[in-house]
């Protein structure tokens, strides 16, 4: 697995997908993330500026609260009525601008922004960030120093399903928010135990997740208890589908408040599920197009059953004929070297009894000879001289094939015959 890109392109499809994901919900926005930014309101007139005062959260409007806005070197001051607003109309297009008001001794100050000149803006002063932040800390270090107690987790909305294509292989990660709705740390009886697809390879724990997470095979493990607030862990690991088509089934042993799945888009791949209400899709900050499929929440024990079809699957038959014909070659040269030693190991064997006849013949020629045995018939003498230089020759080319350095006669046939 290419672990590098394949977080990063994981990275990049999260922060796509999250507009698209929260448009669909009911959930209000953090209100810290919004405060003092002017957000564009094309439905606005041009040049108009509306600023909301809340307290702590959107929707605790403060009413009746002095806004001043001074944009172009000019400060106006409005009030704002029971929905929090207060409206700045006919402000120098182009003009640099910043809103402000004091709440209970608080300096409330908007982010610099321009004018545009096409439509309106709008912006939102938060007060008592600071406080309520203290208060949500505090309430947290004392849940957590509190007792466990037996209860559930959930999936939480910011669960997501997210796979891409690398070397032909699909790589999948599970983003998971594991949520504790309760404000103390919750038991839920054991581990959090997350089955993988059987056909899941390289499952490895990716930088983020929760050290009480682990992955053995295709085994993830969350140990509890569960601390208030949200658990994450994400787990990445690949798919090697040998068929255009495939199905992925994951359960899950935790209610799932939301399901969220993209897959990048390569050529006509296409992605259904029973448990998709929606399929869009979407592309990603580099313009990498993703499918995006949403549904309902599952209840604990749902399985989530993916169809995945046009995958881009290249063939392995190159690959088995290579196999195939190594295979072969490999058993057919193994039966030569093994036939060939074997005729090799018999003529090895018949030259050396071969050897040996002709030397106990040339020993019993030189054993007469040192005798001075009778000559016997004429010309006996020279026959036995003739027939020990043929045995002797014999020998050499006996040697020679036998390839045994040293073998041979010590002092070659003179010595011999002395």
């Amino acid at each position: 697995m290419k672990r590098v890109s394949g977080v990063l392109g994981v990275a990049l499809c999260a922060l796509c997908l999250v507009p698209c994901v929260a448009s669909a919900q009911i959930n209000m926005p953090d209100p810290s993330l919004i405060h003092g930014r002017a957000l564009p309101a094309p439905e606005l007139p041009s040049g108009t500026v509306t600023v909301r005062v809340v307290r702590e959260a959107i929707g605790n409007n403060i009413a009746g609260q002095d806004v001043r806005m001074t944009a172009g070197g000019t400060t106006r001051t409005a009030k704002t009525d029971e929905q929090g607003r207060a409206e700045f109309a006919g402000l120098p297009q182009g003009a640099q601008a910043r809103a402000e008001a004091t709440v209970d001794g608080e300096a409330l100050i908007s982010e610099p922004f321009a004018v545009p000149g096409s439509g309106g803006l709008r912006v939102i002063l938060v007060a008592g960030l600071k406080e309520a932040a203290a208060r949500r800390e505090r309430e947290a270090a004392a849940g957590a120093a509190a007792p466990p107690v037996r209860g559930v987790v959930v999936l939480g909305e910011n669960s997501r399903i997210l796979m891409d294509f690398q070397d032909d292989a699909l790589q999948v990660f599970y983003t998971l928010d594991i949520v504790n709705n309760a404000r103390t740390p919750v038991d839920i009886g054991g581990p959090l135990i997350i089955d993988l697809p059987s056909s899941a390879g390289g499952a490895t724990m990716l930088q983020g997740s929760s050290p009480s997470a682990t992955v053995s095979g295709e085994r993830v493990t969350v140990t509890g208890p569960f601390a208030p607030g949200s658990t994450s862990v994400q787990v990445g690991f690949r798919l090697n589908p040998d068929r255009p088509n495939l199905t992925v089934e994951q359960k899950w042993p935790a209610a799932m408040q939301q399901v969220t799945v993209a897959i990048e888009k390569i050529g006509a791949v296409n992605m259904t599920s029973p448990q998709f209400s929606t399929v869009g899709e979407v592309n990603s900050e580099n313009g990498t197009p993703f499918l995006l499929g949403n549904g309902p929440a599952l209840p604990a024990g749902g399985t989530v059953i993916l169809e995945l079809s046009n995958l881009p699957v290249h063939s392995n038959m190159p690959q088995m004929i290579t196999l195939g014909l190594t295979s072969i070659i490999l058993a057919v040269g193994a039966w030569l070297a093994f036939s060939v030693r074997t005729k090799g190991d018999d003529l090895r064997r018949r030259l050396i009894d071969r050897r040996d006849a002709l030397l106990s013949e040339v020993a019993a020629l030189e054993e007469r000879r040192r005798r001075g045995g009778p000559s016997g018939p004429p010309g006996q003498d020279a026959k036995a001289a003739a027939r020990r230089q043929r045995l002797l020759t014999e020998l050499e080319h006996i040697y020679g094939e036998l390839d045994e350095p040293g073998a041979g006669p010590q002092g070659g046939g003179e010595g011999v015959a002395a």
